[in-house]
């Protein structure tokens, strides 16, 4: 993983546009769904729907930087489902979309990653 961030074009402290399929991206947005799961009343719980722009800085780790949809899901609470095994609902009148900015901070040699700020609206 190193290597990878070594061998980059990203320079320490200016953050770059990342694709926003990249599976590290993708990781950052599963986090982001899970801190808002464990802060809403909601019955249901929420996983990303989509990610519509990423941004990756590196400082003391990486800090990515996401612009995403969170979605609700089929799958309650209480379940303590999988996010995997959960599809969005198809039920008009409980479906849920929020926008969101999101601010993760990975920091791969200590094995951490932190939600430092989320906002849903």
């Amino acid at each position: 993983f190193c290597s990878q961030i070594l061998k980059s074009d990203v320079k320490p402290g200016f953050p770059k546009t990342i694709k926003t399929n990249d599976p590290e991206v993708l990781r950052a947005a599963r986090h982001s769904a899970e801190s808002f799961n464990n802060c809403s009343n909601d019955a249901f719980l929420f996983r990303e729907s989509r990610v519509s722009r990423a941004l990756v800085q590196i400082v003391k780790g990486l800090k990515f930087m996401l612009d995403m949809d969170i979605s609700r899901t089929t799958c309650k609470k209480t379940g303590h489902a999988n996010l995997d095994d959960c599809g969005f609902q198809t039920n008009r009148t409980l479906q849920w979309t929020l926008s969101c900015y999101s601010e993760v901070w990975v920091i791969p040699w200590l094995q951490t990653t932190e939600v430092s700020m989320l906002h849903c609206h």
